[in-house]
């Protein structure tokens, strides 16, 4: 019999295909296929069109930023590793046209700018896409010059020591993004005109920039090369780290998808567990009479182990197939976000769809195939030898420590899988405990029912059928719940996230940023804005001010060494000073001025001479996420250089804020007092009705310093990738919700034979169909019900923590969910439980009784 088992497990598989419970385990090892592979060439594709999107706005894969041109040896290496480079050189000038003259931000570009995208560009003829920078001896001018010194195309402006021809307006640059680093209107020119202009002398300050374009593989083979360069000072600017804003709505879209992936793959588990339960149970009798004909335990447990290894292949190559064909469907929601010409799909996330299925099969399905071992072969003559089933806590271990192993591999975080096990394990435990109180409360609820009508007996004869079979119901709630539980997290979790986006870009979120407002200004032009927009943010006054020490140290002797080229230490940041808490900022750690100290008098901050040296600090208030790559904690000292004064400081509160809010948001905040006698500014933001457009000329007119930024382009291409990531998420929530039903279903097939012999005994006891319809109506909708309170407890737990500490989400109370689950699932339970029994429910009482025995 050596080669019995492949013979036996290939017709054995062919013959079982047509049995309910290998069919239900089938189409559930299929969804878990399906959507492990779906959502890992979708995030692997995403991933690649979020790079490349990056890099159009960053201008290269990879960007470094430093005061000095870039050794020659720097670029062999990153040639070497397959990037393409490109050089740009940044600075503010002076520029003139006959007797007017106007400080400009000057773009000096290659030939090979730009790597990615095209700028958008008047030459005359309207307006062009155009895959380059001026040519030598040209130069582009944005709107903004152009109306503050009214230039015209052909123009000659003076640049330095030489003349350059205006011949293009900019309406958009390649790699232009929403950052306010330089409020400055634009001047770019040709690096071949930059050394004729005189104006890069030893001392200037000028910032060139490398930009690199090439393939992943080549940005992670030189990351080390990258660590040695932040830390002697270089700011280093990668796809992979810089996505200007976009980035938080993706980073949960990404977090969704995953999730929803995982999602799938329990459900799928879940089907698959109780599937193999009553496989193996309709199996024990062929596996006594082999027994009979001298087949060993390990011939019996190879013969169906390769019956189901069989089965998950198959099941592997039809669900990576409808995998490959919903990523398809994905990336075609995805289109106009993603680059027109992606990679194509590779091998990993195939092997990936046949480790999942495997894995699941192994977990769910393992420790109950362990029962065929231990069949003996005089189950044939004694039919009530059955083996004893696997204990419960053996199946459980078996299937968290491989669920465990897929969490880590789909999230890449060990802490994160090992975190949602532990306390998975825990729920699970609660679950089973709360299961047979359930149970019990079903009985004693049933028992008091006193009526005498048919649907009273109905419930009764129901709720006792229910709780008798304890172990096989706890079993089923425990399913049902935790069915219930993933399809309501996955949905509620999907409407909060497109509630978070519509809140976060409203129809009249800020589309103009007014900078440069000077205070002599500020109540005419508020005049002149209020009454004809939508909204309009708080005027924030700005100083411009650099970090020259902190803790005492020099900036880059005092943070981490990976931090020694950020951009915050290297130019200098917007300041502002606020009384009160700026609208989207939340205090995380510390006090807020008000908080900590009382109003000061003016300069009170800088004369204070009865504290102690600690608290006559001036208090500052710092962004987390700065403070977080800098290192700095409450208590640390910066120094600041502000208007040729140093401040010294103490961070005395720690601010979240919303990047995504398209509103004035800022690093550093003083306390009033402090900042006033500087030179500053304000700077706005608000929305602008179409039909409102001739206020910009106005107020170019009326306010000709004022820097007016629209970010319009910005804000529709945010709006439209958040409608298109919508739509994929809304797709996948169907393969999870489409995963949930496989658990009904199976959940509800592999207990058809135990239905069938009670509707047997019922007939033998005089019951019509239409009792024993009722009957089993009841039984459906109890478990249904109770299933969907447990699911709605565990789903609004569940989502309250995934909130808090993985999407960054405010949770709150689903009251709905508490009414629409339970009586969602008595319904939804009892519709499928109803269509699966209609057969049986016909059957003759003697046939009903056989089926339990029926191999």
């Amino acid at each position: 019999m050596s080669d019995m088992p492949w013979r036996l497990a290939a017709r054995s598989l062919k013959r079982d295909l047509r049995s309910a419970d290998v069919r239900a385990l089938f189409v559930a090892l299929i969804l878990a296929v399906a959507a492990s592979t779906m959502i890992a060439f979708f995030l692997d594709r995403l991933e690649r069109g979020l790079e490349r999107q990056a890099g159009q706005m960053l201008g290269g894969d990879l960007v470094l930023e430093q005061r000095s041109p870039f050794s020659p040896e720097l670029r062999a290496t990153l040639e070497e590793a397959g990037f393409a480079l490109s050089d740009q050189v940044d600075l503010v000038s002076m520029i003139s046209l006959g007797e007017r003259f106007q400080p400009a931000s000057l773009k000096a570009v290659d030939d090979i700018y730009p790597h990615y995208g095209v700028s958008r560009v008047d030459l005359g003829n309207g307006v062009e896409q155009i895959a380059s920078g001026p040519p030598a001896g040209q130069a582009w001018a944005d709107p903004r010059l152009a109306q503050l010194i009214d230039i015209e195309l052909g123009d000659r402006v003076q640049v330095g020591q030489t003349e350059l021809t205006i011949s293009g307006i900019i309406e958009r640059e390649a790699d232009q993004s929403a950052g306010f680093g330089n409020f400055n209107p634009r001047l770019m020119l040709n690096t071949a005109d930059l050394e004729a202009t005189g104006l890069v002398q030893e001392g200037s300050r000028v910032e060139f920039e490398l930009l690199a374009a090439g393939p992943p593989q080549a940005l992670d083979q030189v990351q080390g090369l990258l660590t040695e360069l932040r830390q002697a000072g270089v700011e280093v600017r990668d796809v992979r780290v810089d996505r200007p804003q976009l980035g938080n709505a993706l980073q949960r879209a990404d977090s969704y998808l995953g999730l929803a992936g995982l999602a799938a793959v329990l459900l799928a588990g879940v089907a698959v567990a109780m599937s193999a339960r009553r496989y193996v149970e309709r199996h024990l009798d062929t596996a006594a009479l082999l027994r009979c004909f001298g087949a060993s335990q390990q011939q019996l447990v190879a013969l169906f182990s390769l019956q189901l290894i069989g089965l998950a292949l198959i099941a592997s190559l039809i669900g990576a197939l409808l995998g490959l064909a919903g990523q398809a469907i994905l990336l075609r929601l995805l289109v106009s976000f993603l680059p027109m010409t992606l990679p194509p799909p590779g091998i990993m996330p195939l092997w990936l769809g046949v480790l999942t299925a495997l894995a699941v099969l192994v977990g769910f399905a393992g420790p109950t195939l362990l029962r065929i071992k231990q069949v003996s072969a005089l189950k044939v003559l004694r039919r009530e030898l059955d083996p004893l089933p696997p204990a419960a806590w053996l199946v459980v271990a078996v299937a968290a420590v491989v669920f465990g192993g897929l969490l880590w591999l789909y999230s890449g975080s060990l802490p994160l899988a090992v975190g949602l096990l532990l306390g998975g394990a825990v729920m699970l435990a609660v679950l089973w405990g709360i299961s047979a109180l359930l149970l019990n409360g079903i009985l004693k609820g049933v028992k008091r029912l006193t009526g005498t009508g048919e649907w009273s007996q109905a419930l009764r004869l129901g709720g006792r059928q229910l709780a008798r079979r304890r172990e096989a119901g706890v079993g089923q709630l425990l399913a049902f719940s935790v069915t219930f539980f993933a399809m309501a997290m996955i949905v509620l979790v999907r409407g909060d996230l497109l509630s978070t986006w519509q809140a976060q870009l409203p129809d009249d979120t800020p589309n103009y940023f007014a900078i440069n407002i000077q205070p002599g200004e500020r109540d005419a032009f508020e005049q002149a804005v209020a009454p004809r927009v939508d909204t309009q943010s708080t005027l924030y006054p700005m100083v411009r001010g650099r970090i020259t020490a902190i803790n005492g140290q020099v900036p880059q002797d005092a943070v981490p060494e990976d931090a020694r080229g950020d951009g915050s230490l290297r130019r200098e940041l917007n300041l502002t000073w606020q009384a009160e808490l700026p609208e989207g900022n939340q205090v995380v750690a510390g006090e807020w001025f008000a908080e900590a100290h009382e109003a000061p008098e003016p300069q009170g901050w800088l004369s204070e001479v009865d504290a102690t040296p600690q608290e006559a600090l001036v208090p500052i208030s710092m962004e987390e996420g700065l403070a977080n790559r800098l290192g700095l904690t409450l208590d640390d000292t910066l120094t600041f250089s502000v208007g040729g004064d140093e401040l010294t400081t103490r961070i005395t509160s720690l601010r979240s804020l919303n990047w995504d809010s398209f509103k004035p948001n800022f690093f550093v905040i003083f306390p009033p007092g402090v900042l006033e006698s500087f030179g500053h500014s304000y700077i706005t933001a608000f929305h602008l009705p179409d039909a409102e457009q001739s206020l910009i000329r106005q107020l170019v007119s009326d306010f000709p310093g004022v820097s007016l930024l629209n970010v319009d382009a910005i804000l529709g291409q945010v709006r439209d990738v958040l409608a298109q990531v919508t739509r994929a998420i809304e797709l996948v929530l169907l393969l999870v919700l489409l995963a949930g039903v496989s658990v009904l279903y199976a959940a509800l097939t592999a207990s058809q034979p135990v239905r069938a012999h009670e509707s047997g005994l019922l007939r033998v006891f005089g019951a019509g169909t239409r009792m024993i319809s009722r009957v089993q109506g009841a039984e459906y909708a109890l478990l249904g019900f109770a299933s969907g309170l447990m699911g709605a407890v565990l789903a609004e737990i569940a989502t309250a923590a995934l909130y808090i500490y993985w999407l960054e989400l405010t949770p709150r109370l689903h009251l709905m969910l508490w009414i629409a689950l339970p009586l969602g699932g008595a319904l939804l339970i009892g519709i499928i439980g109803h269509a699966l029994s209609r057969s049986l429910r016909r059957q003759a009482p003697a046939a009903s009784l056989g089926l339990l025995g029926e191999t």
